[in-house]
């Protein structure tokens, strides 16, 4: 008798799968496939794994704005800085208290821009960390893209 009940539930089983033979939970696919290990690979970095997208979105958002609030703020403070010696350079050239060789300065310049021709080439060194910056951006996207418009924000504000 448990043999035919056995043999009925299979070939139920078997009648349902031939109905319906594309029958997924979307629950679990959604657990194990991740949008980003599609578009970046298996390897989605030990972030991805620990924490959720929402959660990888404020933290790289809260950095982010940080960054870029106090970029802004020590990018003012450097460009007042600077422009404030010009100002007082200018101002004591114009007054006498100072005497600028302005021809050697052309020349010097001049010598510059012939060495920074000279050494365009990149350090393996620089081409080293910006292999480890992308590789960093590929493995943990959400917090990047996070940190990106968390730094942009910060920025503005």
């Amino acid at each position: 008798r448990e043999q035919s009940r056995t043999k009925m539930a299979s070939a139920k089983s078997q009648e349902k799968s031939e109905e319906f033979p594309d029958i997924v939970d979307l629950a679990e696919y959604a657990k194990k496939q991740r949008w980003w290990s599609r578009v970046f690979g298996q390897n989605s970095g030990p972030i991805a794994e620990k924490y959720s997208v929402a959660t990888q979105l404020a933290i790289g958002g809260v950095t982010g704005w940080c960054a870029g609030y106090l970029f802004k703020k020590v990018g003012k403070l450097a460009a007042t800085a600077v422009g404030g010696g010009f100002f007082l350079i200018q101002i004591a050239n114009h007054t006498g208290y100072i005497k600028v060789d302005w021809k050697r300065v052309e020349s010097d310049v001049n010598k510059a821009k012939k060495q920074l021709k000279i050494n365009t080439k990149t350090s393996p060194e620089v081409r080293t960390r910006v292999d480890e910056v992308t590789s960093f951006v590929k493995k943990n996207v959400v917090v990047a893209g996070g940190f990106a418009g968390g730094f942009l924000l910060g920025m503005a504000s």
